[in-house]
């Protein structure tokens, strides 16, 4: 291929509607990116110039002072790990249960199957604050108000999971299970053996979502947790903040330490989220 050829195909890729879509891309992001950059830029001005008028991007100086305060006003290595575990065992549980619930939904027949199956999607439509008050009676009477499993237990039932990975379920070939049954082998070795690993994409995303979802949580955690050293981060964070009256710097540099880690989990795995997104069949809708 001649030089003016691959020329004119650089040329042809860029069309208007190519453009339009890019610019309406960037538009979005910088939509996305100011406040994170404002918060960011507030939680390094001095106390007091961060609520000055007109309001500026940079103070006088640049500080850490609003980190330092907030650090040490709580302990928020403790609270990252327990919210970095307690995040970790919720999103391996509901991955888990929520991928053999859906294999079962999509692949077996029983009896009452559409009735239950209907009942897990009326739990879509459930506000997750409604449920509050039972489940905290439950955890009360089973002993886990502030402990680990009593955070992680109720969250790892999510209906909305379910019907995401039914929806994929259905699309996995028929073919590909019944020539394993044909081979010997039997509804769990062909679930965990041909099944998940042709899953891992949309496995990937319902892992990511929940723990990003798990990490964000703040109410649940608030109601079930009463001792400091089991706080997740925002629980602790907001806790922090309550002692200094509202104090723009440090409520930033709390929102920065809380969201980071989120931010950095996003960029690593943002191709896994895409492709689960695009293999559930949910994309568009």
């Amino acid at each position: 291929m001649t030089a003016d050829a691959l020329r004119a195909g650089r040329r042809a890729r860029w069309t208007r509607g190519r453009i339009a879509l890019l610019a309406l891309a960037l538009t979005l992001a910088v939509i996305w990116v100011l406040p994170l950059a404002y918060a960011f830029a507030t939680s390094l001005k001095p106390m007091g110039e961060e609520v000055r008028t007109p309001l500026t991007w940079i103070g006088s100086t640049l500080t850490l002072d609003a980190y330092d305060q907030v650090w040490a006003a709580g302990d928020i290595p403790r609270w990252m790990f327990n919210t970095a575990y307690i995040s970790a065992m919720t999103t391996l549980l509901t991955v888990l249960l929520c991928a053999m619930a859906a294999y079962g939904f999509a692949r077996t027949e029983f009896h009452g199957r559409k009735v239950l199956y209907g009942l897990v999607l009326a739990g879509i439509m459930v506000p997750p604050q409604v449920l509050m008050a039972p489940l905290f009676a439950q955890m009360t009477a089973f002993g886990l108000v502030d402990t680990y499993w009593g955070v992680i237990l109720p969250q790892v039932a999510v209906p909305a999971m379910v019907f995401i990975l039914v929806k994929f379920f259905d699309g996995v070939p028929r073919e590909l299970e019944e020539a394993a049954f044909c081979d010997g082998a039997g509804r769990w070795r062909v679930f965990w053996t041909i099944v998940l690993p042709l899953s891992r994409p949309v496995l990937a995303a319902v892992g990511i979502f929940t723990f990003i979802s798990t990490w964000n949580n703040f109410l649940w955690p608030f109601l079930v947790t009463t001792d400091p050293n089991g706080m997740t981060l925002p629980v602790g964070l907001v806790n922090v903040q309550s002692t200094y009256g509202v104090r723009y710097a440090q409520v930033m540099a709390s929102l920065v330490i809380a969201g980071l880690p989120l931010l950095i989990v996003f960029a690593l795995f943002q191709r896994q989220i895409v492709r689960g997104v695009a293999h559930t069949g949910l994309a568009g809708q």
